[in-house]
């Protein structure tokens, strides 16, 4: 049976976040007043300053909430042309180590399957230009040229996600990797034989301490290959 490797998108390959990257291009585009945003980017500064209370999820969540409001008012062209644009300039902003991990896989003929929180629009964009096999995203219904507000999130149940793809291909878990940087990850994580927690947030990397996963920093030009044992962390390599 295919060997495979799946990859969530948002953060571990591509260095930013998809969702907020659309979320600033429609209104660098004029598509969304700048005020619409008002509450997000109070939301982002508390993170940045590491206010008490506040946190990446808390700023994420307000951000998806809006842009979810958002979107109602927009046409499915004008989204694409959004998407389009952050296709352009992030496409090639990516980490070093997942990106060369992608090579090496496709050249040892592993399947590459990408699952990720964003729009399936853009992951679909992202996906084709890495050559992934197949991909998942969060899918919002289209209506003629307007979103209707509903959507599937493509970041729940990645676990379901991942066995219908692996069934969908005839693959096999033997050799199989996952590599991911938040707890939503964490349950396709679980179900290969190499998971690899990649720039992992708090909640992820306490699952992963708990698991003896293998765990990957890529820091400015280094990355740090740690290795679990006995509870802690030993440097395997850097790089």
């Amino acid at each position: 049976m295919k060997k495979f490797a799946v990859f969530d998108i948002d953060g571990t390959l591509i260095r930013w976040q998809l969702y907020h990257a659309i979320a600033d291009s429609m209104v660098k585009l004029g598509f969304v007043k700048p005020e619409a945003y008002d509450s997000v980017k109070l939301a982002r500064m508390d993170w940045k300053r590491r206010s008490p209370g506040a946190s990446f999820r808390t700023y994420e969540l307000e951000l998806i909430k809006v842009y979810d409001r958002v979107l109602a008012g927009l046409t499915t062209d004008q989204f694409e042309a959004a998407a389009q644009v952050v296709f352009d300039e992030y496409k090639d902003q990516v980490y070093t180590y997942t990106r060369e991990l992608i090579k090496d896989l496709k050249s040892r003929d592993y399947l590459l399957f990408a699952i990720s929180g964003s729009q399936i629009e853009i992951v679909e964009l992202i996906a084709r230009y890495y050559e992934f096999d197949d991909f998942a995203g969060s899918i919002y219904e289209r209506a003629g040229q307007k979103f209707t507000g509903h959507l599937t999130i493509g970041a729940h149940n990645k676990d379901q996600t991942l066995k219908l793809m692996v069934e969908k291909h005839d693959a096999g878990f033997a050799g199989s990797i996952a590599v991911g940087d938040s707890l939503s990850d964490a349950v396709m994580l679980e179900m290969v034989e190499q998971p690899i927690a990649f720039n992992p947030d708090k909640d992820l990397f306490e699952r992963a301490k708990k698991q003896g996963w293998k765990v990957v920093l890529e820091r400015k030009n280094m990355i740090y290959e740690l290795e679990g044992k006995d509870g802690k962390y030993q440097l395997a390599k850097t790089s």
